[in-house]
């Protein structure tokens, strides 16, 4: 199993909610084939520029260990979620 990092940011406006429904789909992905090690929620903070109109967003970061097939099917699910703005998925290399 190798080690990623995933940050992904929220519409600012959804209820909370509709965060935590969101947040435990995403670890659901996850745990499904590994295993979710932090989940480290930032809130809404100012965003660097403008994306699709929205000024801020609600950062959450997520570390966990899965095989190599997992972070294509997590970019999967952001990319056809419509209350996500922007997401990455990284590998973190051991040193």
């Amino acid at each position: 199993m190798r080690k990623y990092e995933t940050l992904f940011i929220l519409k600012p406006e959804l209820e909370e909610e509709q965060r935590n429904e969101l947040i435990e789909k995403f670890k659901s992905i996850i745990e499904s084939d590994g295993e979710v090690e932090n989940v480290n929620e930032w809130g809404i903070k100012k965003l660097a520029y403008e994306i699709k109109k929205y000024k801020e967003g609600y950062y959450v970061l997520i570390n966990f260990k899965a095989g190599a097939e997992l972070p294509k099917e997590l970019e999967r699910n952001f990319r056809i979620s419509d209350d996500v703005i922007r997401y990455l998925v990284v590998n973190l290399e051991e040193k």
